[in-house]
């Protein structure tokens, strides 16, 4: 049984701990002006820490939202970006994903970690909430934060205006210029029969028909009230256009959703998602009735579409139906575990797929593994089930642009994958600005092209005059798609290799204590009528560091069992921990009481030293 706290008693009854300063490279949505927390004293802060290539940081963006309009004149939410990749260290790079997420509050670019380390941070997204005079209340990591944290704002807005400590002034946030480009950073393409183009306008939430000229508008798509960031784009089958009346489908990436789109009359129908984000992880049945996450790319496999589910790090699939409500969906891949792990199917471990594609011949689909940069692929075993294969990669941490043998490539961040004509494959290897070719016959990894902003997929194009091969890329940075020819001879860069810079944590081999802490918001319990409503689930990287405690099992608390001489690694930590609205104490449940799901993902570089703590603590929700 889990021995973390389980009263509803503040996190603010502890200790109190003065925030430290915000020290970065400089400001974004400032007005140029730096900011200090002594500018903000008076007001509740929350800081954000994030980085744009994280999935689970911008559901954290999209739970902040109504949490800012709820206090305006108390609240200052700060992102402070601190980088995974070495491309999010770019100002410029920084610069876009603000606008293309629309954070509309101030940013603090952090690429050294500086404030990510003063407030000892360890994963991607982490809050922390600082009161009027000051001091650091709560700390918080992972998603399903947003009600929680509402009630605790509120909480604090009340307690300091009664002791005359909130003193709201100015809000700090100045909104950039508004841009001005027919596109706005687009996601993905397909190509259609009479050569004109089918692109996602991400940051404008629609759907574009692209002349071949790849500027010239036939149709614009969807809105801001129809689709919310689409993604992947996909040309129905024949029978399932004859069906179900869409020719064009659509993963909708924060709409949650699997639209359809019927070219003759622009008429948009969703297909499978409930519009919310799945918080579960898991699920299936009837496609309408199924909750999604993030949606990040489609492709055909054995008449179904697979779907990069980047917000569950999973593969799921939709089957249609005979009719728009009959369809289906279920899980294909990825236990939910972030990470890189091969084989079957249901066992393998993904880390944002974000880019599809369907082999030639239809066995295979080609798979873009964003946060592991990596490429990977499914196919179909002797006995009909799926398995997962990885070609270049080779796990969470690391990446860079180098060629060479498949065993040493390395790539950054990639978000698309497309088959060449000869069965070779190219990867939109986005923060490296690159086109990548993977040779399946000799495992080569070649360079096709670079100096492009943020690749994000291509599609093949024959050249109408002189029949060879091209791409249509969409360069997403630059807010168009671009041909690129194909290279007679690829180039071979031998790049720097990287590692994400995120100090390791010391700890022992032996016996280690390994502790979330999770403190339910004020006005909701751990509901323990069905069972431990928490789950722990951890595993590394080597497998051998983990001698014991390895495996998912209820509970906050793990005793671990670190093998001596390896020297460091990666701890997998996943937690799940679920409360419900109700009093802690008397037990009382309201009548519409609501129950709230709060998880996180850590992966925790360690370095084993003998005299370190054999602690290790993390926080979920907590002081």
């Amino acid at each position: 049984m889990s021995t973390a706290p389980t009263s509803s008693a503040s996190p603010r009854a502890r200790v109190k701990v003065r925030a430290p300063e915000l020290v970065g490279r400089g400001w974004l949505n400032t007005g140029g002006r730096s900011l200090s927390l002594a500018d903000l004293r008076g007001r509740v802060v929350v800081l954000d820490f994030w980085t744009f290539c994280c999935v689970n940081c911008l559901h954290v963006l999209d739970e902040l939202r109504p949490v800012e309009e709820q206090y305006p004149d108390a609240l200052t939410i700060i992102g402070v970006h601190s980088p995974k990749f070495e491309h999010e260290a770019d100002p410029d790079a920084l610069a876009a994903a603000v606008e293309r997420y629309a954070v509309h509050h101030p940013v603090l670019d952090d690429p050294e970690l500086t404030t990510w380390n003063a407030y000892t941070a360890r994963a991607w997204p982490t809050l922390v909430v600082v009161d009027p005079e000051g001091f650091v209340v709560a700390s918080m990591s992972g998603e399903g934060h947003g009600p929680g944290l509402a009630a605790l704002v509120g909480e604090l807005v009340e307690e300091h205006r009664a002791k005359g400590t909130l003193q709201p002034g100015d809000d700090p946030y100045v909104a950039p210029p508004a841009a001005d480009t027919a596109l706005r950073f687009p996601g993905k393409a397909v190509a259609l029969p009479d050569g004109s183009f089918v692109v996602s306008d991400t940051a404008n939430h629609a759907v574009v028909h692209l002349e071949d000229d790849l500027e010239t508008e036939r149709a614009r798509w969807g809105g801001p009230m129809v689709f919310s960031e689409p993604q992947g784009v996909l040309l129905a089958t024949p029978d399932v256009a004859e069906r179900l009346g869409v020719d064009v489908l659509v993963a909708d990436s924060v709409g949650h959703a699997l639209k359809g789109i019927r070219v003759s009359d622009g008429s948009v129908t969703t297909l499978a998602g409930t519009g919310t984000q799945l918080r579960e992880r898991s699920g299936g049945g009837p496609a309408l009735e199924q909750a999604l996450s993030t949606p990040w790319d489609l492709a055909w496999l054995d008449g179904r579409v697979v779907i990069a589910m980047a917000g569950t790090h999973q593969l799921w699939a939709w089957t249609p139906g005979d009719t728009v409500d009959s369809g289906t969906v279920e899980v294909v891949g990825g236990t939910s575990n972030e990470g890189l792990v091969d084989g079957p199917a249901s066992e393998a471990w993904f880390a944002q797929p974000s880019g599809l594609a369907t082999s030639a011949d239809g066995t295979r689909v080609w798979v873009a593994d964003s946060e592991t940069s990596a490429l990977r692929s499914v196919t179909r075993a002797a006995d009909g089930s799926l398995v997962v294969e990885t070609h270049v990669g080779t796990g969470l941490f690391d990446f860079g642009h180098r060629d060479g043998d498949a065993t040493d490539a390395l790539l950054q961040h990639p978000l698309g994958v497309t088959e060449l004509p000869d069965g070779s494959v190219a990867v939109s290897d986005t923060y490296n600005g690159a086109l990548r070719r993977f040779d399946p016959a000799t495992r080569q990894v070649s360079t096709l092209a670079q100096g492009l902003a943020e690749p994000s997929d291509a599609v093949v194009e024959t050249d109408p005059a002189t029949g060879e091969t091209r791409l249509v890329v969409v360069e997403s940075a630059a807010h168009r798609l671009v041909r690129v020819p194909l290279p007679a001879e690829a180039q071979r860069v031998d790049g720097p290799a990287h590692r994400t810079q995120r100090p390791p944590t010391a700890l022992p081999a032996g016996e280690v204590r390994l502790e979330v802490t999770f403190v339910p918001p004020a006005g909701q319990k751990l509901d323990h009528r069905w069972g431990d409503p928490t789950r722990l689930d951890v595993s590394a990287t080597p497998e051998a560091l983990l001698v014991e405690g390895a495996g998912r099992a209820q509970g906050l608390t793990r005793t671990l069992v670190l093998r001596d001489g390896l020297g460091s690694g990666t701890l997998h930590v996943s937690v799940q921990a679920a409360a419900c609205d109700g009093d802690p104490v008397t037990g009382e449940v309201p009548e519409h009481a609501a129950c709230h799901l709060f998880q996180q993902d850590w992966g925790i570089p360690v370095v084993l030293e003998a005299d370190a703590p054999a602690r290790l603590q993390l926080d979920l929700r907590g002081a």
